[in-house]
């Protein structure tokens, strides 16, 4: 295959920041004010949809914040990140479709972020989608069409590209 092909180029779609917290409250204002901070961008809550009476959850009870990034803002976020695990990632982080996630144990662990006693200490996951130019084609609504098996990106791909584009060790 012509690696110059400008369809063929792997591509940061989104990069999605989730926090699971597990309760209401004061725990979840908190939450949103921490990854509102070190994502630039409005949080989003994440509803339970099953029934778990030991964690005392239920469906529609909110538990969890998300961001989602696109574009410029995600390429920035995704260096830090990967500034907080120290340019390495599990081979194992990546799925078959070539996407990829990771957690960071601690939001000061991102650099520029300082440490507030109020807000305390929290985790973060981040979800990262790639693809290729032309996959709008599987996701539109009028005359979707399915992509064919080469223009697909696999896990080796993915791993190509976090390694080239942003320096991460793989291991």
């Amino acid at each position: 295959m012509n690696k110059e092909n400008p369809m063929r180029q792997v591509q940061v779609e989104k990069v999605t920041v989730n926090m699971g917290v597990g309760q209401t409250g004061d725990a979840m204002k908190k939450a949103q004010t921490i990854i509102e901070m070190i994502t630039n961008g409005k949080a989003v809550q994440t509803k339970c949809k099953i029934k778990q009476p030991k964690w005392e959850i239920r469906p529609g009870l909110p538990i969890g914040l998300k961001v989602v990034l696109r574009g410029e803002k995600a390429g920035d976020f995704l260096k830090r990140a990967f500034e907080a695990k120290e340019s390495r990632l599990n081979k194992r982080s990546f799925d078959m479709q070539g996407n990829f996630g990771f957690g960071v144990h601690e939001y000061i662990d991102l650099p520029g972020i300082k440490y507030d006693p109020t807000l305390g200490i929290r985790g973060f996951d981040v979800l990262v989608t790639l693809t290729r130019p032309g996959y709008r084609v599987k996701k539109r609504k009028i005359k979707r069409k399915k992509l064919g098996k080469t223009h697909l990106l696999n896990k080796s791909e993915a791993v190509e590209f976090v390694q080239k584009q942003f320096g991460v060790e793989i291991e």
